[in-house]
């Protein structure tokens, strides 16, 4: 189960970043949805490793496959199956680390817990694996679609470099203007210095990404232990090198009083709505129509190109110096991941929605 994602909508992945290929089964999707392939090899696109300078130079071309659930052009609610195969490997890159536990990764944690590990690449641990996250999210995001459901994310921050304002200050039509995926230019362009100076030295960078969901219908997410923050956080949770996870207001609010934060009823067109949206759109866990945003934080990449000190899988202490190929700073391509994973959350809940109603 722990390779399974979501409760209606469903994904399972599968595969390593040096094994033959990554892929999914998408089950649960509805029937009878236009399926735009154009758009799901884009996404895939803005994930893949080799599009910038600032990115791993390893060069996947991350064609799909789709090897079941669509019948001329449209879903036929059987479950999708894809693959992605890997054409680029260069295993032997990671030899020095065979016997070694690198800083910060999962190879001493799997080790322990199964007694064995992929060494080539992380295996399983990789960020390859996000792979069907991506194709996943892109099926949900043309589903969300026809309800009128808009999603995405951009980098709000690179090391020390943030963004001034929130959300609502910046045009969503500029994140795919620049490397970083920034919607503000000068930003961007300060950010990508700063991860072209650490890339240079070896050395990596993290930061933190915003994402919004624009036109999420009312009464999404349950009572007690379904609430729809949780499963956007611990969706957000699940990506590689995420740390940190807070929606509306989040940390920043605790210095507030109640009478600064509570968002006031009006009722404006004969409908119900808010003056404010400190709630970040989720109130009670409940979506309550309006702008759902939050923030999701990325610790800089584990694997460094420098010296650092570690020990064997005996505990026998050692150095130990990274080769291949590798991104100094996780943010750009991650920004289709929390898309994605975005998307399938409120596409899940939102079927999930449709069975408590006769």
């Amino acid at each position: 189960m722990s390779n399974t994602f979501g409760n209606i909508f469903r994904i399972t992945s599968f595969g390593e970043s040096h094994g033959p290929g990554v892929g999914g089964v998408i089950d649960g999707f509805p029937a009878g949805i236009d399926i735009d392939m154009d758009f799901i090899q884009y996404e895939l696109n803005r994930r893949r490793p080799g599009q910038s300078n600032i990115t791993t130079p390893r060069k996947e071309a991350d064609k799909i496959e789709l090897l079941s659930g669509i019948f001329e052009g449209k879903s036929t609610g059987c479950p999708i199956g894809f693959l992605v195969r890997n054409t680029n490997q260069h295993s032997n890159d990671y030899d020095n680390i065979r016997n070694l536990f690198r800083p910060s990764h999962a190879d001493f944690t799997y080790t322990k817990k199964y007694g064995m590990r992929d060494h080539k690449g992380g295996g399983r641990s990789s960020a390859r694996e996000t792979i069907s996250r991506c194709v996943g999210g892109a099926f949900a995001k043309l589903a969300l679609k026809q309800i009128g459901v808009e999603i995405y994310a951009y980098t709000s921050q690179v090391g020390n470099i943030a963004l001034e304002h929130d959300y609502t200050h910046y045009s969503p039509s500029l994140i795919e203007t620049n490397n970083v995926r920034c919607p503000d230019v000068e930003k961007a362009m300060e950010m990508e210095r700063l991860i072209t100076e650490v890339k240079g030295q070896g050395d990596t960078i993290g930061g933190i990404i915003t994402g919004v969901i624009r036109h999420c219908p009312i009464g999404l997410g349950e009572p007690a232990f379904g609430k729809l923050h949780a499963a956007l956080g611990g969706a957000m949770l699940s990506i590689n090198a995420v740390k940190g996870f807070e929606y509306g207001k989040g940390f920043a609010g605790v210095t507030q009083r109640g009478s600064e934060q509570n968002d006031i009823f009006i009722s404006q067109h004969n409908t119900v709505s808010t003056q404010t949206n400190n709630s970040g759109g989720i109130q009670g866990g409940i979506s309550n129509g309006q702008d759902i945003y939050f923030k999701v934080a990325f610790k800089p990449i584990a694997t460094l190109l420098m010296e650092q000190q570690t020990v064997t899988v005996n505990g026998i202490p050692t150095m130990i110096k990274a080769r291949g190929r590798h991104d100094a700073c996780v943010l750009p391509r991650a920004v289709p991941i929390v898309e994605a994973m975005a998307a399938m959350t409120i596409l899940d809940y939102y079927l999930l929605n449709k069975t408590t109603h006769l």
